[in-house]
């Protein structure tokens, strides 16, 4: 693929994660139904947290969370080491949560928090992360599914290597494994939604025989059941409404990657409507988006993200995501 084209998949992804993100930040861990009586309709806009809001009070609109920040982090280090380094992703955990008072607020996730608590106590990074299973593994990867090229051993090593800190167990790495891939696929410019998926399968059953081995539902088959739900004949509300009451859409990652890849296929990785859907979806909404984001911001490319939330994005944040992709393709490719 041309060095053109392979940095617009690779800005729409990095743009994709923090405008779901930053979209999702407001409606996050909301019910369905709260959504609707705090925003009043169907939220498509970016939009400051509701006042009192359980974790985002005071963020503004456009903001960004600790979904773009980790993920920005692990493309930091990427960019200075040339490769996955646990070590120095650690090191930057850690400066990165004392610098947000992570340790004093509900600004991480549990996984990452009770691993991070472990490697500012002293603890090695092999055993801190040795039953992180939630979603945290996911959220941040979009760099590491970059540099994995759209190879699948490349991939999944390299994604075992950045989950080492704080969510080392199979059921991690093989959910990060599927969206990473799922990236990679699209960086390499394939577009067809069930190849992709097949793809982050893949991955995900080769990811499952890494790090420490740990309880879960299937990633794999909740999935299916997640593809089955979208295949139905039925209202988009009503897909929606199920993917959300059967799926989930909570902090676990096997409830977190089956529904963004079905996101994925009900929208046909329409980077607009994939963020919209899951914005207000309900639960986790930013992470959600911001994953989902992350995966058809990689399929449609830069361009077909909204210049206006690009700008908004990079006024109210301090990132700069031309300078993030050039970066990183030097760093890559």
């Amino acid at each position: 693929m041309l060095e053109n084209e392979l940095k617009k998949h690779i800005k729409g992804c990095l743009v994709g994660i923090a405008a779901g993100d930053a979209m999702g930040m407001p409606t996050s861990m909301m019910s369905p139904s709260t959504i609707r009586q705090i925003f009043g309709d169907y939220v498509t806009e970016f939009l400051p947290a509701p006042k009192g809001h359980v974790i985002h009070d005071k963020m503004i609109a456009g903001q960004v969370t600790d979904d773009t920040q980790q993920t920005l982090l692990i493309a930091d280090s990427i960019i200075e080491n040339g490769e996955v380094n646990p070590e120095d992703i650690a090191r930057r955990l850690i400066k990165w949560s004392e610098e947000i008072n992570a340790f004093g607020t509900m600004a991480v996730g549990p996984s990452s928090l009770r691993a991070l608590y472990g490697i500012r106590a002293g603890k090695s990074i092999y055993e801190t992360g040795s039953v992180g299973d939630t979603n945290g593994a996911v959220m941040r990867i979009g760099a590491v599914a970059i540099y994995g090229k759209g190879e699948i051993k490349r991939t999944v090593d390299a994604v075992e290597r950045a989950c080492i800190p704080t969510h080392n167990t199979n059921i991690a790495i093989a959910g990060a494994s599927a969206v990473a891939m799922a990236i990679g696929c699209s960086i390499n410019g394939e577009e067809n939604i069930d190849v992709i998926i097949d793809k982050a399968l893949q991955a995900a059953e080769l990811g499952m025989s890494r790090g420490n081995i740990w309880y879960s539902a299937s990633i794999i088959e909740r999935t299916k059941l997640a593809l089955n739900i979208v295949s139905k004949n039925a209202s988009r509300e009503q897909i929606i409404q199920e993917l959300y009451e059967i799926i989930g859409a909570g902090v676990q990652i096997s409830e977190t990657v089956p529904t963004c890849l079905a996101i994925t296929k009900l929208t046909n990785g329409d980077v607009v409507q994939a963020i919209q859907t899951a914005v207000n979806l309900g639960g986790d909404c930013d992470t959600i988006a911001a994953i989902t984001g992350s995966i058809c911001g990689t399929i449609s490319g830069i361009d077909k993200i909204p210049d206006k939330w690009i700008k908004l994005l990079e006024k109210v944040n301090p990132y700069n995501f031309d300078e993030y992709t050039e970066k990183l393709y030097n760093a890559i490719y």
